[in-house]
């Protein structure tokens, strides 16, 4: 499992391959280092649908597998493919738990109200 960060730039249509198969393809911008990369995933059958919710120019958090496959052309030409098959998509900050440094700059006390109430209440199980 693998994770990339970045700013979505294209999102396509949901494409009907065979009668038992979808795909659908969707481009990130990687900004994260001195030469931006523009990185192709692709979603299918049922996880086509978590880009709906998702709007060009937002920042990402995609969750993916990589996949490689090797095919035989009718010429018998071996050649390999790879596929980034995306498995999970949530847009910057949706995947941080409640508490976190977000929720911090909206009531600077109650992180220390937090920790005060945890070591008082002692039958917390974490």
């Amino acid at each position: 499992m693998f994770k990339l960060t970045g700013t979505v730039k294209v999102i396509k249509d949901t494409v009907q391959v065979t009668e038992k198969f979808a795909k659908r393809e969707f481009v990130i911008n990687d900004a994260s280092s001195m030469y931006p990369q523009d990185i192709l995933f692709q979603s299918v059958q049922d996880k086509c649908s978590m880009m709906d919710g998702i709007q060009v120019g937002e920042t990402v958090e995609v969750s993916f597998n990589l996949r490689g496959r090797e095919w035989t052309s009718p010429q018998g030409e071996v050649k390999y493919f790879n596929t980034l098959d995306a498995w999970r998509i949530e847009k910057a900050g949706q995947g941080m738990p409640q508490g976190g440094p977000s929720d911090m700059n909206l009531n600077s006390t109650a992180p220390s109200t937090a920790s005060t109430d945890a070591a008082e209440d002692d039958d917390l199980p974490f």
